[in-house]
């Protein structure tokens, strides 16, 4: 998909998995049980009085960074020992980063990933408020600084990371023996997911914001028809104006560009020429906008783009695709992401038949945007085992997506053989569409599933969904609201 977008157990001990040499042939035998697992786990009581940071250190591997005060909870950044090959845990270790926001051994605990690099301030995802909990967030492998030195790529992918949480989950099971439920936004949805399938003993539910399902890579007509409807006629035609005098205007524009890169010392070698990272923004802005915009920000695009100054038209660009993106130095923290796409997740390509002959390069594949030193190969068969998967065997899973975000245009869906699991769509939601989105009944009922899940639902709950709310107050330095998304700059990846 594009861009808009840890103490462990001693290596002799070696984790309960599928043992085919590869994440296709490990998927086809892992285990596909009928009910989700139980939490008969050592209980909290018998640590006594230890304090929880001991107990945590206590892990064989497991190494404290740094401790955060937060009211009402105990907030460690860790360092955690991983083998760089599940399969083959003697040949090299890396540290991988996990931070533990602690509320206490007596509540469910979710586990968070983005998919990408985890952040070291305190924060919850909604279930973690939903359900009053603690929260375990893992850094995906190889987002630095949780990468081997040296990297071999080819272990990177989705059954590994998946192995990362595996061990993570089953050393704090035996100091957090309350339910556990899986969740993460868009690649870390994905990640939710895959996190399943591998290891599905391990949750007792999964809860997977705006997760991409791109079964087939090389057919991306359901990307085609959501741009074709989405939002309204005015809209639509505000941004395709934009975008396509971006391309009109491409030598001024990218003397402006040349300029920046100059102050700021950005390089192009990875995709090879100003002009790819030029065009390469420019293709993104209609998918941003639409990943992290609403419908109502329509007002602030230029309404007449053609007789818009070049200033306008590169500000609006710049402010919702970033042409930041594309320079080396802005590729380089996203490496992992582009290779796992060019190699496993896949990448829509969308035709955005408004600009008529005005592209040169097309809607770039990730091989564009990863050193031609690393190797990549597509395995066109993880997704399709991940879909099938999923519609067979999903068990207390739910996924929430946006309704005018791009990357719920191919969402994951449920089969006959799934069992108390939903599919919800936020009205006008974009790639930040929260269970708060939802219509008042289904808002209830997704809230109500997650309770019951936990196994914190209070009678009342369980008597009338209807009555389920979240356990815990909104905290506005803790928790986002229904539509806000982290941007840490304007990018377009899941």
């Amino acid at each position: 998909m594009r861009k808009a977008l840890t103490g462990v157990v001693s290596l002799a001990v070696l984790i309960g998995t599928v043992g085919a040499t590869g994440a296709s042939a490990g998927a086809a035998t892992a285990a596909e049980p009928a009910t989700k697992r139980s939490s008969g786990a050592a209980t909290s009581s018998e640590a006594g009085n230890e304090d929880i940071k001991d107990r945590i250190l206590a892990i064989p591997g497991m190494s404290l960074i740094e401790e955060k005060p937060y009211p009402g909870y105990r907030y460690f950044v860790l360092g955690y020992t991983q083998p760089v090959d599940h399969r083959r845990p003697s040949e090299g270790t890396f540290q991988q980063r996990v931070t533990l926001l602690h509320k206490d051994t007596s509540r469910p605990t979710v586990f968070f990933t983005s998919g990408y690099n985890v952040s070291t301030n305190p924060s919850r995802s909604e279930p973690t408020q939903i359900v009053d909990g603690n929260q375990v967030s893992l850094e995906y492998r190889y987002f630095t600084p949780s990468r081997p030195a040296p990297a071999d790529w080819s272990k990177l992918d989705i059954w590994q990371a998946a192995s990362d949480q595996h061990r993570v989950f089953t050393q704090l099971k035996k100091i957090y023996a309350k339910k556990w439920l899986a969740t993460g936004g868009s690649k870390g949805g994905m990640t939710a997911t895959y996190f399943e399938r591998f290891y599905p003993n391990d949750m007792d539910g999964v809860v997977a914001y705006v997760a991409p399902n791109d079964v087939v890579d090389r057919e991306d007509s359901a990307y085609d028809r959501f741009f074709r409807d989405v939002g309204t006629k005015e809209c639509r035609d505000r941004l395709a104006g934009v975008q396509r005098e971006a391309l009109v205007r491409r030598a001024p524009l990218q003397k402006k560009y040349k300029e920046l890169a100059a102050s700021q010392g950005w390089t192009f070698d990875t995709v090879g020429s100003l002009d790819r990272a030029y065009e390469a923004t420019v293709m993104d802005y209609v998918w941003a906008f639409w990943q992290y915009s609403l419908l109502a920000d329509c007002a602030d695009i230029p309404a007449d783009a053609q007789n818009a100054s070049d200033d306008a038209i590169w500000d609006s660009v710049d402010g919702i695709s970033g042409f930041a993106a594309y320079v080396d130095q802005g590729l380089e923290r996203y490496t992992p992401y582009y290779y796992q796409a060019g190699t496993q997740l896949g990448s829509p390509d969308i035709k955005q038949p408004w600009l008529g002959k005005l592209s040169r390069y097309g809607y770039q594949p990730p091989r564009t945007f990863v050193p031609r030193s690393i190797p990549m190969t597509f395995d066109r068969w993880a997704m399709r085992d991940i879909d099938r998967w999923v519609k067979r065997n999903a068990r207390q899973m739910m996924y929430v997506n946006g309704e005018n975000d791009p990357w719920s245009a191919e969402p994951f869906r449920l089969g006959r053989g799934a069992k108390d699991s939903y599919v919800y769509t936020v009205p006008g939601g974009n790639h930040g569409a929260k269970v708060s989105g939802l219509a008042d009944e289904e808002k209830a009922k997704a809230t109500a599933a997650i309770l019951r899940w936990a196994g914190v639902a209070p009678a009342a709950v369980e008597a009338d969904p209807a009555k389920a709310k979240p356990l815990a107050k909104f905290d506005k330095r803790l928790d986002r609201r229904n539509g806000e998304i982290e941007r840490e700059e304007a990018t377009l990846r899941p």
